[in-house]
């Protein structure tokens, strides 16, 4: 019987972590009632006039897309979900897979008690044409509002959660473009 090498036990160790890391479905781009869930928000609700939107593509996937402005006071693009529960729990862990232009984007998380411009985000980066995967545990997300981070605010409430949605505002006026193929979920062993 052979020994068994440091490097083969380090591969199926690893292995052994990702076949654990079991990723639950939350959010997906199949299916004509999938555009019906989400909604553009941009700047213009406050004077800006940049131009974000969104398609289903071909491929399944979500593309936001546009024109990032900082006339008018502007500087905001963003798509998000209507209200709707996600079902998530403390501990878990977002992942999302994404492909962009190589800008840094946001992902916001909406509460059902959210006052106007409040979300708990993180940020979401994109590597040029490659697609990747960026995991967010709920733990890391910052509350905010309008951009600024609130002082004194607890932790994201999971139950309380009830829509997701993704904004460009990285102060760099131009075209953007940006896909996500899927949401998922890694949940908090109990």
């Amino acid at each position: 019987m052979k020994a068994i090498t440091l490097p083969l036990l380090l591969s199926l160790l690893l292995m052994q972590a990702v076949t654990e890391r079991a990723l639950t479905p939350l959010l997906d781009f199949a299916g004509p009632a999938a555009a019906e869930q989400w909604q553009a928000v941009n700047d213009g609700v406050m004077g800006g006039v940049s131009d974000g939107r969104f398609r289903l593509t071909a491929d399944k996937t979500l593309e936001f897309f546009g024109t990032l402005s900082l006339e008018n006071n502007g500087g905001f693009a963003s798509v998000r979900t209507t209200p709707t529960a996600l079902g998530i729990t403390a501990g878990d862990t977002l992942v999302v897979r994404v492909k962009g232009d190589g800008r840094e984007y946001v992902l916001n998380i909406y509460t059902k008690s959210r006052r106007m411009a409040f979300s708990y985000r993180a940020p979401l980066p994109t590597v040029q044409d490659q697609w990747t995967e960026v995991e967010i545990p709920l733990a890391d997300l910052i509350p905010t509002a309008f951009g600024r981070r609130v002082q004194g605010m607890g932790p994201v409430e999971p139950d309380q959660v009830n829509g997701l949605g993704f904004m460009l505002s990285d102060k760099q006026p131009g075209r953007f473009r940006m896909q996500v193929e899927w949401v998922k979920v890694i949940r908090a062993k109990k």
